[in-house]
């Protein structure tokens, strides 16, 4: 356990480490700042991510160095039409002296890649469900704890939608954040080729464990938010919401239903480690407007207006915070 004089003390040790943590993983993954910021900042607040972009941006790869710097174990399933419920959670097995013994899943770790996981019907997704939120699953009437820290990093193809089973708003709701990944930029993509086509191929090293990435997650809860930071998120995510006093003409126009509480208290929680990584021993607005794009983006159901119209969700959250 991590010993620190002070809260100020560890979050100035917290915020060096996280630079670290950065450096290390820019060994294997070139470029996506942006996303592997949201993604370590979405870790220490506890919360799960779900990824978006085309094959070949190295999703995979990412997640697999993220949990290799962190100190973490690290499951992949590969999210497919005929997956059952059973192959994540584990199933019950009748034992050699004829007793029944629940063999563990690949839910069973710190860092679950759920690689493609619109590729598999409801019933196996909600699978998925109790152990994000409970960070528990049930198997025969019996409840298994997981190993903490949990995080669900899934990923998914903006491209080809055949066969593919659109995520349930509930456990849409369930990722903090939702991060698109974008193509390298020239010079990005000539380091990575360069980087990879080679003979030396870095390996990057643990710089983390499971009790300081839980001590760490614990001192952003404790981090203190101005009354009126509070107020401006929670008059954000009413703003999302149409047919309420305090919605936009736009959003009227264009959506079908706005975020929920849970937008505000994972804005909240976002800011609080932007803050904390960035220097700072409190949030202020500029930090909820940091996350807001990510939190809000899956958030906000767009109605067939705005469909026709092109206007993105990220079109919305941008009026809404100018």
């Amino acid at each position: 356990m991590p010993n620190y004089n002070n809260e100020k003390e560890a979050a100035d040790a917290f915020k060096e480490k996280y630079a670290g943590l950065l450096a290390e993983t820019a060994k294997v993954i070139v470029g996506q700042k942006r996303v592997l910021e949201a993604l370590y900042n979405a870790i220490f607040c506890g919360g799960h991510v779900l990824l978006v972009g085309v094959p070949g941006l190295a999703k995979t790869l990412m997640v697999n160095t993220v949990a290799k710097v962190l100190g973490l174990d690290f499951n992949r399933i590969q999210f497919t039409p005929d997956l059952m419920p059973g192959d994540i959670t584990g199933a019950e097995i009748l034992d050699e002296n004829r007793r029944f013994r629940f063999i563990k899943g690949p839910v069973f770790t710190n860092i679950l890649l759920a690689d493609e996981i619109n590729r598999t019907p409801p019933k196996t997704q909600s699978a998925l469900l109790e152990a994000m939120q409970e960070k528990a699953v049930t198997a025969a009437g019996q409840r298994y704890a997981l190993s903490l820290p949990f995080f669900v990093l899934a990923t998914q193809n903006p491209i080809e939608q055949e066969g593919t089973y659109p995520l349930p708003e509930a456990q849409m709701d369930r990722f903090m954040y939702y991060v698109t990944l974008d193509y390298p930029s020239f010079q990005e993509e000539v380091d990575i080729v360069r980087g990879t086509t080679g003979a030396d191929i870095q390996e990057p090293k643990a710089l983390m464990d499971a009790e300081e990435v839980i001590y760490f997650q614990k001192l952003v809860r404790k981090v203190p938010v101005p009354d009126n930071v509070v107020d401006y998120t929670v008059k954000l995510v009413h703003k999302t919401r149409p047919g309420t006093p305090a919605a936009l003409k736009e959003v009227n126009e264009y959506l079908s239903w706005g975020a929920g509480p849970r937008a505000s208290q994972n804005l909240i929680l976002g800011a609080k480690c932007h803050a904390v990584l960035h220097g700072k021993y409190a949030p202020d607005i500029e930090d909820v407007q940091a996350v807001a794009f990510d939190v809000l983006r899956h958030r906000l159901i767009r109605n067939y207006k705005a469909e026709a119209a092109s206007v993105t969700a990220e079109d919305l959250i941008r009026l809404l915070l100018n």
